[in-house]
């Protein structure tokens, strides 16, 4: 029995809801000066069993509670909430540290104390890289961020993570004037800016002399649990795949537009490497597919469709330059069974409608744009409806907690702000994409907070090598979790987890649960995008 609510904090003028398990009545309660004043009571209402938790559930609304200030809820059951906050900034500092565990991930060089704090490391993988197919031949490939929880880079998880972080700028660049304490602090670029260009800066080493992008650098095996200076292993360039050079350009495309105002030089670079991973795309029409070499264990990150990703190419590469040819392209592709909503690394064909819907220039035709905005608004009231169903507000059915099941909440939180740009803000939409974060934030069956450092629960023992070796108690802040696995693929998890167990409580906080609580730079990237979004003024 519990009290689940979102640990952070709510939103003044949002709505706001807590689940409870037990009890009927419920009160909240400011704690203001050393005292105690309750300011509402109420009867929750009956939800019935949540499907995905097996919980039955009921519903606190406190929306008209609207003062700042710190709260709890108590409910004639005897159960007391976590306490959480009301305020216009609730989440600044949580997309604050969300972007800055970027920085916590650079590979290549020192993180210093000056900027990491207790978390500072010495340099690591300064190396050159060798080719797998051809081990006579090197290249220079450092920096970038480190993947996940493992030392490897690859490049289609970028892309997705630097195009989240450069949407969310976009669209809201209001919601970045603040510094994120990190080296280049201070040079006139948003930091957000700053810290996405170090991850570019590796991806524009990561093309081939044809155009095409490497699929990923990482050494054969991963590493055991050591601080990325102590890795010595030798790192290889895997061979060129359709799937990540049309996921190279996309994101090159769309880097050349946002930095033109801040380093020309810098835009046509990437506008350059663009063109060039366009033309190989072209003339490599076929799927190039990539599977890990017998010996290979580091992610694979294989797909077996590269619509999704050349759609998304087609709509930046139009979007960056008007050109006929990838109207053309985007027109044929969208005659292709694809999605068009999903933001993950496996589906990208999202990003082309966020291209497309967001374009001030027009550059699609009125039917690319239609059969896109179509798409968005259909699955946006899907999700609204699928919300409204979960007695946790979780735009989640049973079946969708897969592996990093926290990357599809938040990417939903993302369709559904998309959706509200279209619609001049529909509440609906607004309210339900925010509702996803109360879920990633405690509102939830695990009474966890996925988020370190965000909440009085929240996980502390993230699969992530550095976090794990540093000797540091507390792990770096910001950090998301992959979150419930319906069907865990490591041994802890596998061994605690019991058969049977509803979706959303297949969890464990540990450190060996790779299944259920890696990070990635990939599930940090939407939550910046969702909690941007609900900081702009």
């Amino acid at each position: 029995m519990a009290i689940y609510c979102d640990q952070t904090g709510y939103l003044p003028a949002g709505r706001k809801t807590a689940v409870m398990t037990a009890g009927q009545r419920f009160s909240v309660i400011r704690e203001q000066g050393g005292k105690k004043e309750t300011v509402l009571e109420g009867t929750a209402w009956e939800r019935g069993e949540d499907r995905a938790s097996g919980d039955h559930v009921l519903t606190a609304d406190f929306s008209d509670v609207t003062e700042p200030g710190i709260y709890y809820i108590q409910n004639d059951a005897g159960e007391t909430s976590h306490r959480f906050r009301i305020g216009e900034d609730v989440y600044r500092a949580l997309q604050r540290d969300l972007a800055k565990a970027l920085y916590y991930q650079r590979c290549g060089c020192a993180l210093e104390e000056k900027y990491a704090g207790e978390y500072a490391h010495a340099c690591c993988h300064t190396g050159d890289a060798v080719l797998w197919e051809d081990r006579s031949v090197t290249r220079e490939v450092t920096g970038g961020w480190h993947d996940a929880g493992d030392y490897g880079r690859y490049v289609s998880p970028a892309a997705v993570a630097v195009g989240h972080l450069l949407y969310a700028f976009s669209l809201f660049p209001e919601s970045f004037g603040e510094s994120l304490q990190i080296p280049e602090s201070g040079n006139g670029v948003p930091d957000v800016l700053n810290e996405c260009r170090y991850e570019l800066e590796w991806l524009l080493k990561m093309q081939d002399a044809a155009g095409g992008a490497y699929h990923k650098l990482t050494a054969e095996r991963h590493a055991d649990f050591i601080m990325p200076e102590d890795d010595h292993d030798r790192f290889y360039l895997f061979p060129v795949s359709s799937m990540a050079t049309a996921d190279y350009a996309a994101v090159t495309a769309l880097a050349s537009r946002v930095y033109r105002a801040y380093d020309a030089a810098f835009a046509d670079r990437l506008l350059g490497a663009a063109r060039r991973a366009w033309m190989w795309l072209e003339n490599n029409p076929q799927y190039v597919g990539f599977h890990n070499p017998e010996s290979c264990n580091t992610g694979e990150y294989d797909d077996d469709c590269d619509l999704d990703e050349r759609l998304w190419a087609a709509a930046e590469m139009l979007v960056t330059t008007g050109e006929a040819k990838y109207q053309e392209k985007l027109t044929a592709l969208l005659g292709e069974n694809l999605s068009l909503t999903d933001f993950g690394w496996t589906d990208v064909s999202g990003f082309a409608a966020l291209a497309i819907l967001t374009d001030r220039t027009g550059r699609a035709d009125a039917d690319s744009a239609g059969i896109l905005r179509g798409a968005v608004i259909a699955e946006a009231d899907r999700l609204v409806r699928v919300a409204a169903d979960s007695g946790y507000g979780v735009a989640m059915e049973p079946e969708d907690y897969v592996w990093g099941s926290n990357m599809v909440v938040l990417n939903r939180g993302m369709l559904l702000v998309l959706a509200a740009l279209l619609t001049d803000r529909n509440a609906e939409y607004e309210q339900t994409a925010l509702a996803q974060l109360h879920y990633l934030l405690g509102m939830n069956a695990v009474d966890y907070s996925y988020v370190t450092g965000h909440g009085e629960h929240a996980f502390m023992h993230p699969h992530n090598r550095p976090t794990e070796c540093d000797g540091i108690e507390a792990p770096m802040p910001g950090w998301v979790s992959g979150g419930p696995f319906k069907t865990p693929a490591d041994a802890v998890g596998i061994e605690r987890i019991k058969a049977g167990t509803p979706p959303m409580k297949c969890y464990v906080d540990h450190a060996m649960c790779y299944s259920l609580n890696e990070i990635t730079i990939y599930w940090n990237s939407p939550a910046v995008f969702l909690t941007a979004y609900f900081n702009r003024k």
